[in-house]
């Protein structure tokens, strides 16, 4: 039987990103899915139009409904309510948490006593954060780290509970290249070094938390979940923006 994995998150109408994408991912990984929507949203590429969030009993109710699984990977979760719901609900099994603060466009998708309470009750919750650079710098500004260097933001956020916390580099201004870190608390950094590939896509940040939940959900260490699902998002990439015949796809290096 597969493993079962939860997914806690928004559902977003153009299937970009949020459980549509969590659920695809979840195909691809070869777990099961199972998931608790946080929210109703109506979005494009270009923006969102509009969020519903529902009612934080309702997203507990979708908890203890999905029943046993083997992982849980957390989303957009809008409020200090829901928040607060998912933490009392959340199963005793590895769990994913991709900070999502705003959509790619800007719009804000948690309030700030919702950060405060994440920070506060469910990232001690957390196995892994996988926050993008924006994310660490909002997360590490609430824990009063936001003009130190990302060593000590990541140090905040292990001393508030969390973990492990994967960097994401995809915002990073150097044009040739895209490290991700890997910071695992009384360990040494783990790098992962890549070519930076063309163009943009809404969703990367889900599908990658995405499928390190799953990897986790069938017993490979941190690392190594990590480096598959980034494999997973670089092919996304390539299936999107193929090579023109006869050029050479980038070389994607690792250090792992």
């Amino acid at each position: 039987m597969m493993p079962a994995v939860l997914f806690i998150g928004g559902m977003d109408s153009s299937g970009g990103a949020g459980l549509l994408r969590d659920c695809a991912t979840a195909a691809e990984c070869g777990v099961t899915p199972r998931v608790a929507v946080t929210a109703v949203t109506a979005q494009t590429d270009r923006g969102v139009l509009s969020v519903h969030p529902v009612p934080p009993e309702v997203v507990a109710a979708q908890i203890a409904a999905a029943g046993p699984v083997s992982a849980v990977k957390i989303g957009m979760l809008c409020s200090a309510r829901i928040v607060s719901a998912v933490c009392d609900a959340l199963p005793a099994v590895p769990c994913v948490l991709d900070p999502v603060v705003r959509s790619s466009s800007g719009h804000p998708l948690i309030d700030g006593d919702g950060i405060g309470l994440l920070l506060a009750r469910l990232l001690p919750r957390v196995d892994l954060l996988t926050p993008n650079l924006p994310e660490l710098a909002v997360l590490a500004g609430k824990l009063g780290a936001s003009a130190q260097p990302e060593p000590c933001q990541v140090a905040a956020l292990h001393r508030a509970g969390c973990r492990s916390v994967l960097v994401k580099g995809g915002h990073a201004t150097d044009d040739t290249g895209c490290e991700d870190r890997l910071y695992q608390r009384g360990a040494a950094v783990v790098r992962f070094c890549d070519t930076r590939l063309p163009g943009a896509l809404r969703g990367t940040g889900c599908q990658l938390a995405s499928a390190i939940a799953a990897g986790l959900a069938q017993g490979p260490p941190l690392s190594e979940a990590v480096t598959a699902a980034r494999a997973r998002v670089r092919q996304r990439f390539a299936e999107t923006w193929p090579c023109p015949a006869g050029r050479p796809g980038p070389r994607a290096t690792a250090n792992r």
